[in-house]
C-alpha cells in the first residue's frame, strides 16, 4: 500500500530553508514543490526556486508538468491545477498535450494581434520593392499610404473580409478614379497573397479576387496628342519660345524629337548617349517591360537613333548637366527632373490635357510618320519599343530595322522643323500684309 502524502500548510512551505540538494515535498495525488538547491553569486547565496510539479501515469507511461512558481502560485490554485488535472485523466485526456494546445493558442493569439494589414503590406512592400522602378515603388506606396491603409492598415489582416475592401476601393470611385480603384484592388491582393504564402495565422484566402468585377470599368483614353500637322508646328513654335529653365526648354523639344516614354526620357543617362555616333542605347530595364522581361533581358539596350537635331540640343545641354549622371537632373544633381516638369510646361503653355501630353507626342509620331511620311509600321512599333506580333507571330526585336529608323529619326526632325517654318512663315506673311 503506498505511503500517504501528509498534505502540505502554507507555513510549511514558508518555512523550507534550501539545502546543498535539491528538495521535493509531496501535498498528495501527484503534486508536489521542488525546491533547487543553494545558490551563490559572487559569494551571496540566492533565493532559492520553489516550483510546483505534477506527477502523473497516462496509458501507461509517466509524464510530469509544471504548475509555475510559489508564492506567484498559490498552494490554493496549484490544488486547483492539480483537480483540473485529474478531471481531464478521468475521462481519458492527456493533461500534457491540453497545456501544449493551450500555450500554441495563446502564440497563434498573440502572432495574430500583431498582423494588422499596415504591418504586412510593408513587410510585402519591403520585400518585393527590389524588383521594381524607383518610380513604380514610389507609386505602389503611395497607394498604399494615401488609399488602403486610412480605412484598412489596423485592421487585423485576418478579420478583413471582401466587403470592407469593397468599401475601400469605392472611396476611390467616389473620386471618380476608376482605372486607380483597380490598380489598388490588385495591391491589396498581393498583399494577401503574400500573407497566405508567408503562412500568416488565420489568413485563409484572398479576399481581394473577383473584386474587379464589382468595380466600375475605367473608361479607356487615348493620350491626348496633336495629329493636325499645323497644330503641331503651332505646338513646336511655342516650345521654342518656353520660357522656362534650359533643362527644361531641352526636355520639351527633345521629346517630340524622340518620342520615348516621358519616364524613359527623364531618367536618360549621359552614359547611355553617345553623341560621336548619334545614338542613345536606351537599357531595356529602363522602359516598359514586365519583371520578368527585365530580367531575362538584363544588359540589353534599346538603340535610339540621334538625328543632327537631337545631337546639337545634347551637345547644347552637356556643359549644364554633365557634372550629374543625368542628362535631365531635378533641383538636385543627385535626383532626376519631376515627372510633372514636361506636362505643366505644356500647361503653362496653355495646352490642356485634352489637346496634348507627355506620352501624346508618341501618338503623335505613330500617326504622321506612317500617314505623312510613309514608314512602315514595323520600323515605327520598333522605334516606339512595342513588343507586338510582327506578320509571322514573333515579338519585334529592338535592334531590327536599324537602319530604317535612323533614316526615318532625322527625316521625322526634319519634318517637324518644316512644320515649325510654315508656321512661322504664316505668321511673317499675315504680319507684312497687316502693316
Amino acid at each position: 500500500m503506498p505511503k500517504k502524502s501528509i498534505p502540505l500548510t502554507v507555513r510549511k512551505i514558508e518555512t523550507i530553508k534550501a539545502t546543498d540538494k535539491p528538495q521535493t515535498f509531496f501535498d498528495g495525488d501527484g503534486l508536489f514543490l521542488y525546491m533547487s538547491e543553494k545558490k551563490y553569486t559572487d559569494g551571496k547565496q540566492q533565493t532559492a526556486s520553489k516550483l510546483w510539479r505534477f506527477k502523473y501515469t497516462f496509458q501507461g507511461k509517466a509524464f510530469l508538468m509544471s504548475f509555475g512558481a510559489y508564492p506567484a502560485m498559490s498552494l490554493h490554485v496549484a490544488r486547483e491545477k492539480r483537480q483540473e488535472a485529474r478531471s481531464l485523466l478521468a475521462n481519458g485526456i492527456n493533461p500534457q498535450e491540453v497545456k501544449k494546445q493551450q500555450r500554441a493558442n495563446e502564440e497563434r493569439s498573440h502572432a495574430v494581434q500583431g498582423n494588422t494589414f499596415e504591418k504586412v503590406a510593408m513587410e510585402w512592400f519591403n520585400t518585393t520593392k527590389s524588383q521594381w522602378s524607383d518610380s513604380h515603388a514610389v507609386t505602389i506606396i503611395s497607394r498604399l499610404r494615401r488609399d488602403v491603409f486610412p480605412p484598412l492598415g489596423k485592421r487585423l489582416i485576418s478579420e478583413i473580409t471582401a466587403a470592407d475592401i469593397l468599401a475601400a476601393l469605392r472611396l476611390v470611385e467616389a473620386r471618380q478614379a476608376f482605372e486607380s480603384a483597380h490598380r489598388i484592388k490588385a495591391i491589396i491582393g498581393q498583399v494577401f497573397t503574400f500573407a497566405l504564402v508567408s503562412s500568416i495565422p488565420d489568413v485563409v484566402n484572398n479576399p481581394a479576387a473577383g473584386l474587379g468585377k464589382a468595380l466600375k470599368q475605367p473608361i479607356k483614353k487615348n493620350m491626348a496628342a496633336i495629329v493636325d500637322p499645323q497644330k503641331l508646328g503651332v505646338l513646336l513654335l511655342d516650345i521654342d519660345g518656353y520660357n522656362g529653365s534650359f533643362v527644361a526648354i531641352c526636355a520639351l523639344k527633345l521629346a517630340p524629337l524622340l518620342f520615348v516614354r516621358p519616364g524613359e526620357l527623364r531618367h536618360a543617362l549621359w552614359q547611355d548617349i553617345d553623341l560621336d555616333k548619334a545614338v542613345w542605347l536606351l537599357p531595356l530595364e529602363a522602359t516598359k517591360l514586365t519583371l520578368k522581361e527585365k530580367a531575362s533581358r538584363k544588359g540589353q539596350t534599346q538603340a535610339v537613333p540621334l538625328s543632327t537635331q537631337a545631337v546639337k540640343i545634347l551637345r547644347d545641354l552637356e556643359p549644364f548637366t554633365i557634372s550629374s549622371k543625368y542628362v535631365f537632373p531635378g533641383r538636385s544633381s543627385a535626383r532626376v527632373m519631376s515627372e510633372n516638369t514636361i506636362n505643366s510646361a505644356l500647361r503653362t503653355m496653355g495646352y490642356d490635357q485634352a489637346t496634348i501630353t507627355g506620352h501624346g507626342f508618341r501618338a503623335t509620331a505613330r500617326t504622321m510618320l506612317h500617314e505623312r511620311l510613309n514608314f512602315s509600321p514595323d520600323a515605327i512599333e520598333a522605334q516606339l519599343g512595342h513588343t507586338v506580333p510582327d506578320r509571322l507571330g514573333n515579338a519585334y526585336n529592338r535592334t531590327k530595322h536599324l537602319e530604317e529608323r535612323t533614316r526615318m529619326m532625322q527625316a521625322w526632325s526634319d519634318f517637324l522643323d518644316s512644320l515649325k517654318a510654315d508656321v512661322y512663315n504664316s505668321i511673317q506673311n499675315r504680319l507684312i500684309k497687316n502693316i
